[in-house]
């Protein structure tokens, strides 16, 4: 016989050993890649608003015009004191155009009206000074003394808001993924597996909402991640 036919056939029976031995334990860690564990981490945060919008909303009425705009300047320089004094600055302030109703040029409704003129004013505040607005906010009591009433109306209510979330990023998805890790882990125990590397992880989306409707300068910060992680004997 051909040495060479018959060196070349053993080689080709000790490889095929070789492999027919290391196909169940192929198979096993083949299979094993199916065993997963898919959970959710979550991390909650409360942080107080960074930014605040504040309209200052009120009405002036009256039947002659030039009187009812004198009586917007007056009051104008009024808030314009008291927000100052309050430690808002003018760049922070914004001053609208009236809205003026005439009752008189109203094609339906009846004329018969106390008044002519209904002059709605808005003065503006937009700041990072959450604390001072609220400190004014406690004394409008002020402005009414002096014939000054804000609407209290859903479209002039504050607007608290949290500009901060890249800063606090990171750290609250480390958190997520290290409750959802814990997670896993509890499961692989119960179930008698160990926790093996992370086969896929899906970042939520952050929301950012009102800690409850009394509290709007405080928001609170909700993140869910993923993960899910492979099973191993």
């Amino acid at each position: 016989m051909d040495k060479g036919k018959l060196f070349l056939g053993i080689c080709i029976f000790a490889g095929l050993s070789v492999l027919g031995a290391m196909l169940p334990r192929m198979a096993y860690e083949f299979k094993s890649f199916d065993r997963i564990v898919s959970v959710k981490g979550l991390c909650e945060k409360e942080v107080p608003a960074d930014k605040v919008i504040w309209p200052l909303v009120y009405k002036v009425v009256g039947d002659d015009i030039n009187t009812v705009y004198n009586e917007i300047e007056v009051k104008n320089r009024i808030i314009m004191t008291f927000l100052r004094n309050g430690g808002i600055s003018d760049n922070e302030i914004t001053v609208s155009v009236p809205s003026i109703s005439d009752k008189y040029a109203q094609e339906y409704g009846d004329n018969d009206r106390r008044y002519r003129y209904v002059v709605t004013n808005t003065l503006t505040v937009c700041t990072a000074n959450v604390d001072n607005v609220l400190a004014l906010m406690s004394q409008q009591a002020e402005l009414m003394r002096k014939d000054i009433v804000l609407s209290n109306e859903w479209d002039s209510q504050p607007k608290f808001n949290f500009e901060g979330l890249n800063d606090i990023k990171p750290e609250m998805i480390e958190e997520a993924t290290l409750n959802a890790r814990e997670v896993a882990k509890k499961f692989a125990k119960d179930s008698g597996s160990k926790l093996g590397k992370i086969k896929e992880a899906t970042q939520g989306t952050f929301s950012i909402e009102d800690r409850d409707s009394n509290t709007p300068y405080i928001k609170k910060v909700r993140v869910v991640t993923y993960v899910t992680y492979y099973l191993k004997k």
